[in-house]
Order: C-alpha cells, then structure tokens, then sequence
C-alpha cells in the first residue's frame, strides 16, 4: 500500500475470508470453541441435500414429468461423475486415446458401483471424436479410493500440462453448439474459470498444422481479476497465440471503432471497414446464475438455494445477452447458456432477447445437431414467484415489488426494454414491444393506472412516477389499438379467465439437460443466430438502461443519448449503421482525449467536447476523475496491469533470428509483444498471431478500450548466462517451441532414444557420459546458450529429419561441460512416460541392454549398481 490510501472493501473481505478459512481448516479446534451439541448449524455437518422450496418450485414449474420427479431428485442428491476431454491438438492425443481404451477400461471394471453405470470409464457418446470421458466416481471417490489412484494421479498429471482438462460433462456442450471453425474471431464473454475457453481453443487448433497458426482469435473476458488470473492459468497449458484475456463487466464489454473522422479515410470498400470495427463470428454467453443445475458438484447450494436468486439475477443476465448479440456480426451466432434450470434465467431471457431484437436475430432450432445428446425442449409457460407469492402475470405483481420483478420475467409478450429500474422505485413499462400486441395489453396498462390511482400511501416520488404513467398511458393506448387485429395467443389466454401465459416465441427451440437422462449434471442452451442489424432503439435502449443502473451523472447521460439518436438513424448508410452497432450505443474515442479513472477499479472512459464514451467496466457508481495533460498515452493506460507495447528492436530481433537460425518466412516483425516499457527490464517476448495484432493496433487506435490482462503464446525468455559466453541474450521457451521448431536451422541436437530419456531423467548431462559420443561431440562444438534436443526416433540421417506433428523435441542450455534440460520436473515427468507408453515395447528392451553396459557406468560415476536398478524401476513405472 502507498501513497496513503485507504484499505479498500476488497481487501476487507479477503481478510474476513482468511479468517474463516483458518477456522474451518484448524484439526485442532475443539468441539467446546463451536457450537453446542444442539445448534442445528453446525459448520462441520455434511450438506443437507433436501430444499422443500426448491422441490415446490420445480414442481410447479413442470420442467420434468410428475412420474420422473421421484428419479430427478433422487440423482440430484447424488454426487457428480466426474469427466474430462481429451486436447485434440495434443501432440500425445492418439496415444492418451488408446492408453484409455486398452488400459484402464479393463482395470478399472472390477470398481463400478452405481446402478446407473454399466463400465467405469466411458466416452461421452454424443463428444465427437470418443474425446470426452464420463467416469463412474466422483471426485471424492478418486481422491479416496486406493484401488484410483494409478488413474487419479495420470488424470491430475495430463491435465497439469494440458493434455486433458477436467470439465463437467454438461459444460462441454455450449461450444460444441457454436460451430466454430479456425478462421473465426469468438468472444467468451464471461469466461472464468477457462474449461469453455480451452475448448474453444481446442477446435480453432485443431486442423493447425505444426508451425502454423489459425487465422482466427479468442477474446476471453471476465469481470473479477482474481477470476482472470485463474483464466490464465487455464488457458496457458494450451500455448496459443490466438488468445486474448480482458477484464471487463460483460454487460460493459467495449466496443473497438475508429471514429467518423477516421473512418472518412476507410471508403475503400466495406472489408476495410471490418478491420476498424470489433465484432464477432461467435459469441459465447455462459452468464452468470443461481447455479441449481450443479447442485451434485456444490451440494451447499441445496441450503442457500432460493427462487429470488434466479428473479435478482435475471435483469443482469439480459444485460449481458443483449451485449452479446450487439457484438455479433450478421449472420454469426451467439451460445445463451446457464447452469441454472429456472426458467426465470433461462427461457425469459431468451424470449426477452427476441423481443428486443424485433426480429435481427433467430432462435435456431439445433435439434438434428448432436443427436445423442439426450435433452428436452424449453418451456412456453413458466411462473415467477417473489416473498411466498406465486405470478402468473405482471398485473398481478405487488406495486411496491415493481423495482424487483420486471415484465420480461413473464412469459408475455411485454418487455423491460426502455423502462429501467430507478435507484428508489419502478419506473413502471408502458410501451408494448413487437409484433404480438393486442388490446389486451390496453386493459392491462389501463388497469394498472387504476391500481396507482388507488394507492393512498404512496410517496411523493410515487406518485409523480405514476403521473408519468397516466400521461404515457393514453399515446401507448392510442398505438396498441393501430394494432389490437394482431392478437396473439397469450393474448387470448389473457383476456379469457385464465391467468396462465405463453410465450408465443419458438422456445421449445431451446434445450434443458436434467441430470437424470444421462447421469449428469444440468444445464440449458439456447442457440441464436442474427439475421440484420439491430434496430437503433434496441441498441440505445439496453445502453440507456445500462447507464441508469450504474449511476452515470444525468449530463452525461444526456449528451450520450442525444448523440446516439444523431448517429443511429435507419437511412444511415451501411458504413455508419455498422459502427453505430458495434459501439452499442457508445460513441466512438478521437485522437485528443481525456482519461477519468476510476479509484476502485481502474476503470477509464475518454472524451471530448464532443465525444462522450461509456465506461469499459462501469464496476461502480461514483468516478473519479483524473486529468492527463498533453495527448493520451498509447500504453500503460489501466492502472495495476501490465501495458502492452509492441516489440520493434530490430537488433534485438536480429539476434535471436541469426543465433537460433529462423527462417525468413518465420514472421517475427509485428509478432512479437512485450509487456514491459523498459527494454532493458523487460524479461519476456510474446508472439501474437496476425489476427491478435490485428486487433491491437485497433485497440491502440481507439485509446486501449480493451484492459488487456494477457495475451499471446511465450516465446522467448531473458536468460544472462554468468560468464556472458552467450552472444544471444534470449532463450527459446518451451511454451513456443513447437511453434518455432520447424523454422529452426542453428543450435539443434538430434540424440537417440536413450540420450534422450538420460537428459529427462537426470536433468544434466555431461558431454563425455552421452551414450552416442558423436552425439556428445556435437553439443561441446555447439555455441554457448540455449538449444533444442531432437528425439531421433528411428535413428534417421539427421539432415533429413523434418519437424511434424509428431516430432518431440525440449529447450535446454549448452553450458561448458553440460547439457541441461530448461524443463520443469512436472513436464519431464510426463514426457517420460508418454514415451514409455509410444515406445515401451521396443526402447524398454533397448534401455536394459544399454544399463549392461560401462557408458551408463560412467554416467553415474559416483553411484553404485543400485541406482542402476532404480533407473530400470523408473522406466518399468511408465510402462
């Protein structure tokens, strides 16, 4: 902490947090410090899995068949299965894949004990490719089960280096529904903790050959730094150089667009317009939720659990969708999804989402994708329930509960939209949306006005908003009945005595997985597809009401919107329309700007006189405000991370081209990122693909909107030897060695299996105690520095060897005396044993010859015949 300030609330609440922690994790803590006996709260009871409020919503909602609801919550009150996917663009795929299937398919039969499960482990039938794995334990039962753990301990090792991810079955199927190919630019817009983001990664890298990159990115955002820093340390296992990390609010998410000034120089054709303006191809929505779909992976969720979760997240999570669908170029597709299964979170937001895009955007019907993929349709009637009270409809819902329960909460055809929630009350709906209006609706509002009327107790704040009604009232009236032929079914279900609605939306389109059709946990998934563009009110509206939430001074909000009408007119041209929409309603960032910082969350916003743009994180109300002289600077704008700058030191990069040999074709110009100003501190060089570059030289044009927390695959590490024998003060990484490998012609040793395995196991090898002495000569010849160890597999002319998919290769430094390996021991590990699984056959036999003989004598010279044992031990341990 410096310059005096203050603790903040954040800090706070890790420190109370802290504090439970060591209470809960003390073994020492003695029954007498707790609770007594008969306090029924006791912290230490395991988790109570019964809700009698949970079990009277469900019900009354219908999501499942009243003769299924005995086997939906008896599952529910069963631990989860656990499961994992396969990285296909894993160099060791195929033989992770077969290590499954001929190994511990068959010893693992003998522990199958749930009467819902036939084998132990299984692939997922519905993941394409046998990928994904469906095992019949818990992660308890791994954990503690003795007969698991050769399994547990492959499945913990595969996944720390990125071979496997450990992912919840059910969380697996929103990408797989997004139908992305390698050339798309996705954003996953709430992407913590990252399993979704490796997977999508998974797909783009897939068909990539080595030492080729795809031509498409991903943007994987999240709100919570913390969160983030977990993101990343997902995603990093996958080395990709297509991968970008922000941390923004998903509803704030900002828009990257050069402004109309600039774009006067762009009229060559609308493909360089696309390159100033961030959208795209594919959108992944897993918004936050109440998170009752995984009550078998968070059995604590059964006590907290209550239907005002659902109602108090649902404004949010249209927020967030409808920034999602804005963000979404035409024709592309946007993943809605929840681990939730309330309706409520669910089917209303969708229908919510179709109301405000009048039309620019689909509910695809995916029902022929996946076909065994076990899942029911969505609802088209659904109830919300507030304070005990169950509502059929918006009519009946309570005055004073207006600022809580909004119109798009129901099934009909009404909308939230242009009707935001004020800091003391609800500003109450009175424009009917759409095409499915009717005089229904008049009756309603009608009725509605009487009710105000007959409130006595109101405010004074009160009733000058239900003056505003009166007033809006009659015009609304006047336009419903231009339209009272159009009348819908939920709108005769309304006018009849019942008081039952539906939703005239193609819901059924959408799909809930219960977690008792395939032994899993649930979830809902809901495919949209966007037809136009958006309507310039649908856009301005979810903006406005954005603002309005988040406190923004009434000035700015004035200015904002009155810009915003300016500059989203139907008769624009297509160039126009298109950054209207990508900006969202936020007008667009000029050359000559102002920073405010926000003293909480760093967030920034950047105007002018005339220009006036929302705020990228909008995390609270109150901004502070800082004036920064002279023009904006192009890096370190967010303050607690790390500034972007573009590596252009053309000696620098001229070095490590000549020590290590790249080739030419290898681009490295415009490539290469760092995240330090000061060349000569600066530790690590990225690499970016061009589509990543792409994206930040427009974020650099528009003043860094984007908060950029990581980016890019690590490529290359400062590492000063001692003695300065080295002329290249760069070492490769070995993050980014399979993308460099087949580019490389200098610094590169090809050694046999043995020599290999050698450098793996004892991590320093001395030139003499080489097996192959040529082998040995050629590293003493070598240059000082770091280098790249070859495994010739079949002992072939090493001229002739070509870098492929299957080529295995690991950094390590050419000392004086030594060869050493610049691998960690985790990684070292596991590449032994993958080669003791590819090779174990045929090397194991030609280790023990090797172990006879006096090279491997002298390669341990200070220890006896036993560690020759050992080592034999260690080889037989892999296999």
């Amino acid at each position: 902490m410096g310059g005096g300030q203050k603790r903040g609330r954040t800090q706070r609440r890790h420190f109370k947090q802290n504090r439970d922690n060591v209470w809960k994790h003390n073994p020492k803590k003695t029954h007498t410090d707790g609770p007594t006996t008969d306090d029924p709260n006791r912290s230490w009871e395991t988790f109570a899995n019964q809700n009698p409020g949970f079990e009277e919503y469900y019900k009354e909602q219908g999501i499942v068949p009243e003769d299924e609801w005995e086997e939906f919550l008896s599952l529910l009150r069963k631990p989860l299965p656990a499961a994992f996917r396969i990285n296909a663009s894993s160099q060791f795929f195929p033989d992770i894949l077969s290590q499954l299937g001929n190994d511990f398919m068959k010893s693992l039969e003998a522990e199958v004990n749930d009467e819902h499960e036939i084998e132990a482990i299984r692939p997922l039938p519905w993941y394409p490719g046998n990928l994904a794995w469906h095992l019949n334990f818990s992660r308890m039962q791994l954990r503690k089960n003795q007969a698991l753990e050769r399994f547990h301990e492959f499945l913990k090792q595969e996944n720390e280096v990125g071979n496997i991810t450990r992912q919840e079955a059910v969380s697996m199927v929103p990408p797989l529904f997004l139908d992305v190919l390698p050339n798309h630019c996705i954003l996953d817009m709430c992407a913590a903790p990252g399993s979704k983001t490796f997977q999508l990664l998974e797909i783009i890298h897939q068909s990539t050959k080595p030492g080729l990159l795809p031509n498409g990115l991903i943007i994987a955002n999240d709100v919570d730094v913390q969160r983030c820093n977990l993101l990343i340390h997902q995603t990093k296992r996958m080395c990709s150089a297509n991968l970008i990390v922000t941390n923004h609010e998903a509803q704030h998410f900002p828009s990257c667009a050069l402004t109309m000034d600039h774009m006067e120089t762009f009229k060559g054709g609308q493909e360089e317009l696309k390159a100033n303006i961030l959208q795209f191809d594919r959108v992944l929505c897993d918004v936050p939720c109440s998170g009752d779909g995984t009550l078998r992976k968070a059995p604590d969720i059964w006590r907290k659990w209550n239907a005002g979760m659902g109602n108090g997240i649902h404004r949010l999570q249209v927020e967030i969708a409808m920034r999602g669908i804005a963000l979404l170029k035409v024709g592309g597709r946007m993943v809605y999804s929840t681990c939730s299964m309330n309706p409520v979170e669910d089917e209303a937001v969708v229908a919510e989402i179709l109301r405000r895009s009048g039309g620019s955007v689909e509910l695809v019907d995916v029902s022929s994708e996946l076909p065994e993929l076990i899942r029911r349709p969505g609802l088209k009637t659904w109830k919300v329930k507030d304070k005990g009270l169950w509502l059929t409809s918006y009519k009946d819902v309570p005055i004073h509960r207006r600022s809580v329960i909004s119109p798009s909460m129901f099934p009909s055809n009404q909308s939230c939209r242009g009707s935001p929630v004020s800091c003391d009350g609800a500003q109450e709906e009175v424009e009917v949306l759409g095409t499915n209006t009717g005089k229904e609706n008049i009756t309603n509002l009608r009725m509605r006005d009487q009710d105000y009327k007959s409130k006595e107790h109101e405010t004074h704040c009160g009733d000058s908003r239900n003056n505003k009604v009166q007033t809006d009232t009659g015009e609304t009236a006047k336009k419903l009945e231009e339209v009272s032929s159009n009348k819908s079914p939920a709108a005769e279900e309304l006018d009849g005595d019942s008081k039952v609605e539906f939703s005239t939306f193609p819901l059924e389109r959408c799909m809930r997985i219960l977690p008792h059709d395939q032994n899993s946990g649930a979830f809902f998934i809901s495919v949209l597809q966007k037809l136009s563009h958006l309507h310039g009110n649908s856009a301005s509206d979810t903006k406005q009401s954005n603002n309005i939430r988040n406190k923004v001074s009434a000035a700015v909000g004035e200015n904002h919107k009155d810009e915003l009408k300016a500059e989203i007119k139907p008769s624009e041209d297509l160039h126009h329309q298109t950054v209207a929409e990508a900006a969202s309603s936020a007008k667009l960032i000029g050359d000559q700007s102002k920073e405010n910082s926000n003293t909480n969350n760093m967030c920034s916003k950047v105007r002018d006189s005339k220009e006036v743009v929302a705020c990228g994180e909008g995390e609270t109300g109150q901004v502070g405000k800082k004036n920064v002289k002279g023009k904006l600077q192009i890096q370190g704008k967010w303050r607690g991370v790390d500034p972007v700058v573009l590596f252009t030191d053309e000696t620098t990069i001229n070095s490590i081209r000549s020590f290590y040999g790249i080739n030419e074709c290898f681009a490295l110009d415009g490539h290469l990122v760092t995240r330090n100003n000061d060349a000569n501190h600066m530790k690590r060089i990225y690499y970016v693909s061009k589509s990543v570059h792409d994206i930040l030289q427009l974020n650099f044009s528009v003043g860094q909107r984007l908060k950029i927390t990581s980016l890019g695959l690590k490529i290359f590490e400062r590492q000063k030897p001692k003695d300065d024998s080295s002329p290249c003060l760069f070492r490769l990484s070995s993050e980014g060695l399979p993308l460099l490998l087949p580019y490389i012609s200098k610094q590169i040793l090809y050694a046999s299996f043995v020599d290999f395995q050698h450098l793996l196991q004892y991590r320093t090898v001395k030139f003499a105690d080489f097996v192959d002495a040529s082998f040995g000569e050629k590293a003493s010849n070598l240059m000082s520095g770091c280098c790249v160890v070859v495994l010739n597999e079949g002992n072939q002319i090493t001229d002739n060897i070509v870098a492929d998919a299957s080529t295995i290769a690991i950094v390590c430094w050419k000392g004086k005396t030594n060869v050493s390996i610049l691998v960690s021991p985790l990684d070292a590990k596991e590449l032994l044993e993958r080669l003791a699984v590819r090779f174990g056959s045929e090397r194991g036999t030609l280790l023990e010859e090797n172990e006879t003989n006096s090279e491997i004598d002298t390669i341990k010279n200070s220890e006896d015949a036993e560690s020759t044992d050992d080592f034999e031990m260690a080889d037989q341990e892999g296999l």
